[in-house]
């Protein structure tokens, strides 16, 4: 495997790749992104409605979820919540502030139209109708818990679960076999989903599923049946009350505890050196 100060070093010339991208190739990697995430949460949500323990129900969605990234990093995809690490390569001076900030926009974009596709997937294709609507339940419900925090919380669990995706990130590029990453990854992307904490491309699918099934008169008939407060699933929380919050949050997660922290203990002074 990679030593830990041999990722930190070899993600210097990552990220200048990923900053040298053509916007095009950022979108539409990002998409891709967008996709596997969303479907890991389609996956996850499904695993996990007919369970009636709520503990045993998150741990049935946290063993699916890590599918998500694994798909992002062994079929090649540009996520934004990974590429907070670029902030290894901006410390080099091997890429700008700007050229960054460039990368993020059009990968978060991108990824957000992935996300949004499999919600159409997932409308038209009536998959919410898995076991008599409970699918289309747990998918209200648990949109209608992300837009409930306040915003400093969902800045915290932002934080959190950034921290542990990119934490598997890195150990991901320690391993040098296919198994070994895909092993290496599960652990983090589990905990932070048991743990309860916000990823701001899972939940460009699970809020916007929650905010459209709400919009179907029979699932928001069941959702409300079941004690769901559909009111609150609009685009409008979606947006102000999850997304904004909790993309500051993995920013931090991301770039700071991890990125910087690497940078400083495996890279900083090795040029000088």
């Amino acid at each position: 495997m990679n030593s830990p100060k041999e990722v930190a070093n070899n993600y210097v010339g990552i990220g200048r790749g990923k900053a040298q991208l053509p916007i095009s190739k950022m979108i539409v990697l990002g998409i891709l992104a967008g996709m596997f995430i969303a479907l890991a949460a389609v996956g996850a949500n499904t695993a996990s409605c007919t369970i009636t323990n709520a503990s045993v129900a998150k741990l049935a969605s946290a063993c699916v979820f890590p599918c998500g990234l694994a798909m992002v990093l062994v079929a090649g995809s540009e996520l934004f919540t990974g590429n907070t690490l670029m902030i290894i390569p901006l410390m080099e001076k091997e890429i700008s502030f700007g050229a960054m900030l460039k990368n993020w926009l059009f990968v978060y974009i991108g990824n957000l139209i992935g996300s949004l596709l499999i919600v159409a997937i997932a409308c038209y294709g009536t998959q919410w109708n898995l076991f008599g609507g409970a699918l289309a339940v747990t998918t209200m419900k648990v949109a209608a818990t992300k837009v409930g925090y306040s915003f400093g919380a969902a800045v915290a669990l932002g934080t959190g679960c950034n921290f542990l995706v990119c934490i598997a990130v890195w150990i991901s590029f320690a391993a040098k076999t296919v198994v070994g990453k895909v092993v290496g990854l599960y652990m983090p992307i589990m905990l932070f989903v048991l743990s309860g904490f916000e990823h701001s491309v899972a939940n460009m699918y699970y809020v916007p599923a929650g905010v459209v099934a709400a919009g179907i008169e029979k699932y928001a008939a069941l959702g409300v049946e079941a004690g769901v407060n559909v009111d609150v699933l609009t685009w409008g929380n979606f947006f102000l009350h999850n997304l904004l919050p909790v993309t500051i949050g993995n920013i931090i997660g991301g770039s700071i505890l991890v990125g910087l922290f690497y940078w400083f203990c495996y890279v900083k002074g090795n040029k000088a050196a």
